[in-house]
């Protein structure tokens, strides 16, 4: 059972019409999730306008109403051990960079009325919150906004995710939080060394807060000139080493079947190429292979386990949807 914290497949699904969305995503997506034995599917919103954030929400409910009998919409962690008890899986709703929002904090409660659960503040560049890795050498943390945000945040109970959040920003967060702070795609900058990656620093201060790191798949984040299973484990163990078996998880962030569906050529990143893969590891039917490897370097079934879901499950029965005291709903 696999807990996937960012896999971009929304952009797909809201390539088709309306109508046809949920038979897509029921041809095309459940058959491989259900080959790797994904459970849960967080679902990031990945937009520069608040239209098309809003129209990439309407596609995952399209999608959860459509498939009800195989998924559904979690905005809670008892919505979460409902649809796993039921034998579907849970999807939750993530907002990937918040350009859409300009510097209104106020807008992620009517998201968090739409269901979304987990807000990271940045793609590469700079939005009204914070700025993005790739704007490491201003060294500018949080914005006015960004606090406001991120405050807000914490009072309605979604989950601050620092993946693609610069360095500074990621240490101003962790000064500020007072809730569990994920990040959920990013991998060991220790072993490769790009603006995307955590150094063991903030691996440590994301875990000191009960928080959870997925490892990002992505070849260029891993290794862009020996990218297999192999070093992508490296990168687990090596989170699991610095900040704690119970703070490592997965977050894939497969792009590659976007890349190759929209993009005649190769499109590149910072460096990093959306069409190169591991080998095997392009979609979620690639995680036994993975789970595999994990077992043959001696790591126990029970922290493949924690690795694969139990890591992630455990903050999202604790903090999904969940207020704390100063929130008005």
């Amino acid at each position: 059972m696999i807990v996937d914290a960012h896999n971009d497949l929304l952009l797909l699904v809201d390539r088709r019409p309306p109508v046809e969305q949920a038979e897509y995503f029921r041809e095309r997506w459940l058959p491989q999730l259900r080959a790797g034995g994904v459970a849960v599917q967080v679902l990031p919103v990945f937009a520069g306008d608040l239209r098309s954030v809003l129209r990439l929400i309407g596609a995952a409910h399209r999608v959860a109403e459509g498939n009800g009998d195989d998924v559904m919409l979690c905005e809670t962690g008892a919505d979460l051990d409902r649809a796993l008890a039921q034998g579907k899986i849970g999807l939750v709703l993530a907002i990937e960079g918040c350009e859409a929002l300009g510097d209104d904090a106020s807008l992620l409660e009517p998201l968090f009325r739409l269901g979304v659960r987990m807000v990271s503040f940045t793609h590469f560049g700079r939005t009204g919150f914070a700025d993005g890795s790739a704007e490491d050498p201003a060294r500018s943390a949080l914005t006015k906004a960004g606090i406001a945000a991120l405050t807000l945040m914490e009072e309605l109970g979604i989950l601050m995710d620092v993946s693609h959040l610069s360095a500074a920003g990621v240490d101003d967060v962790l000064e500020r939080a007072t809730r569990t702070i994920v990040a959920s795609h990013s991998s060991a900058h220790a072993l490769r060394d790009h603006h995307r990656n955590l150094t063991d620093e903030r691996l440590r201060g994301i875990a000191a807060t009960g928080g959870v790191i997925g490892v990002n798949f992505m070849a260029g984040f891993i290794d862009p000139s020996n990218p297999t299973v192999d070093r992508l484990t490296d990168h687990v163990l090596h989170i699991a080493e610095v900040a704690g078996i119970d703070h490592v998880g997965f977050g894939p962030d497969f792009i590659q079947e976007y890349a190759n569906e929209t993009v005649v050529g190769d499109v590149v990143f910072d460096g990093v190429s959306l069409k190169q893969a591991i080998p095997d590891l392009g979609g979620p039917a690639g995680f036994p292979l993975l789970l595999d490897n994990l077992a043959a370097r001696r790591v126990s079934t029970a922290d493949i386990q924690k690795i694969a879901r139990d890591n992630w499950l455990r903050v999202f029965r604790a903090e999904l949807g969940r207020p704390s005291a100063a929130s008005s709903l």
